[in-house]
């Protein structure tokens, strides 16, 4: 069920991705019909633009600052930080700085 990540081994999730120069980087751990698992980084100034999920996202920043705009309303979260976008609501992700996030989207 789990790719791209080591099994059986003791590791920071923000360390399994790595931050690019003007780029939004990810790397799925899971992706079947049930639930999505994946890592971003996010370079300060780069986004993902509005778009609505076919199931509620749960975010964790694992390091960082980004801001997220849920049905129009912008949020900042800072490493630690959690929040859930619902299903069908239009979101953005935008870095306020470099930061890393755990994306899970259950269906």
């Amino acid at each position: 069920m789990y790719k791209n990540i080591e099994k059986n081994v003791k590791l920071k999730l923000a360390d399994q991705v790595e931050y690019r120069p003007g780029q939004v980087v990810s790397k799925t751990l899971v992706q079947n019909d049930k639930i999505s698992v994946t890592l971003f980084s996010f370079d300060k100034g780069e986004e993902i633009s509005t778009h609505a999920s076919g199931g509620d996202a749960m975010v964790t920043v694992l390091d960082g600052t980004g801001r997220f705009t849920i049905g129009g309303e912008a949020f900042l979260l800072e490493t630690g930080e959690t929040i859930i976008m619902p299903q069908g609501i239009p979101h953005a992700v935008f870095g306020e700085e470099q930061f890393k996030m755990l994306l899970m989207v259950s269906f």
